[in-house]
């Protein structure tokens, strides 16, 4: 018999496809890169590798976390790893809360080290769970890191989810103890400066913004109520641009994560420009999965990274980190936002 908390896995992954936005409905349409007519490179020249924590990637992008927990999502986390293996991207599970409760659900989270043994893989938890529990999900995918999610907003729209939320503690301790690095992420509903000023109180040095525009917990959790009263909540948060703008406010920053939105790698050189060290997609990967089959779904993502590097020619970038140094143009409703918000667009 399927548990609530193994179906719900399973309802999160079908609701997020049915609530899928096109590709042309990001916020991240809100910022424009200006084009070089002289970029003065070859594509032969542009270097996307970066350094995260300690390893060198191909590219600054993070297949994010999305799922695991029931023999539906068990079988995507075993295309996806096989997905990472190919491309040789990082990737991240869903939370593994569910099996530490039903261990008989291990198998849908440790398959993703089975079919990427020597890729980066990203364990998965809530927080408020004990450094136990923490080191357990590590163990339980051979994990090089820690994902350490926070959805206030999204276990209050939930009509079975927590009311209590005293997390500092419990953060600070796993990030104290844990012999691996943690990342504390978002849902989808961003993050402010402040927010992020906390978490580095307690020694966080990295963070995973994820802010509103991709796979929305709002709108899922709200058509899972019996009245689906919650509607207003769909516009909850900030966007993910909003949070990069946030992160200017900072005198000093964690390694940031910009996942929520990116679909394209235009939103993904947007996201870099803006200030991000690495660019997370989940939804659209999912999108294709589901859609299509495994093996469009990799030549998707091929080609995919291949114009990620075209773009950063068409920016004059030779490397990543060159894509800091340029100059954007914001929509109106964002600018008004930084102005709000005392943040330069200089």
């Amino acid at each position: 018999m399927t548990s609530q908390q193994s179906h719900r896995k399973d309802e999160h992954v079908s609701l997020a496809e049915k609530f899928h936005q096109p590709t042309d409905t990001s916020d991240f349409s809100q910022v424009r890169i200006l084009h070089q007519s002289l970029p003065e490179l070859a594509l032969s020249d542009i270097d996307s590798t970066v350094i995260f924590q300690n390893r060198r990637l191909n590219y600054p992008i993070l297949i994010e976390a999305m799922t695991g927990g029931s023999k539906q999502t068990g079988q995507l986390n075993a295309q996806l790893a096989q997905l990472a293996e190919a491309t040789q991207l990082p990737m991240a599970v869903g939370s593994q809360s569910v099996a530490l409760k039903e261990p008989a659900l291990v198998p849908t989270f440790s398959v993703v080290r089975k079919r990427n043994p020597n890729g980066m893989v990203i364990a998965n938890i809530g927080a408020g769970h004990s450094v136990d529990d923490a080191q357990k999900v590590v163990n339980m995918i051979s994990a090089d890191a820690l994902q350490v999610h926070v959805n206030a907003a999204q276990e209050i729209i939930m009509p079975e989810g927590d009311r209590e939320f005293y997390w500092l503690d419990q953060l600070a301790a796993i990030v104290a103890k844990l012999d691996v690095p943690v990342i504390v992420k978002e849902v989808g509903f961003g993050m402010t400066a402040k927010t992020v000023q906390k978490l580095m109180s307690i020694g966080v040095k990295y963070v995973d913004l994820s802010g509103r525009g991709g796979t929305s917990f709002a709108k899922i959790e709200n058509f899972r109520r019996p009245e689906k009263e919650m509607t207003y909540m769909a516009d909850w948060g900030l966007t993910t641009p909003e949070s990069l703008l946030e992160m200017r406010k900072l005198s000093s920053r964690p390694v940031i994560i910009a996942s929520g939105g990116i679909k394209t790698p235009l939103d993904a050189i947007k996201a870099l420009a803006l200030g991000a060290d690495i660019a997370g997609m989940a939804g659209e990967i999912l999108h294709h999965l589901i859609t299509t089959d495994y093996a469009a779904t990799e030549a998707w993502l091929i080609h995919w990274l291949r114009d990620f590097k075209q773009l950063m020619l068409l920016t004059g970038s030779e490397t990543v980190k060159d894509l800091r140094k340029q100059s954007m143009v914001f929509s109106p409703e964002l600018e008004s936002f930084a102005r709000q918000r005392f943040i330069s667009l200089e």
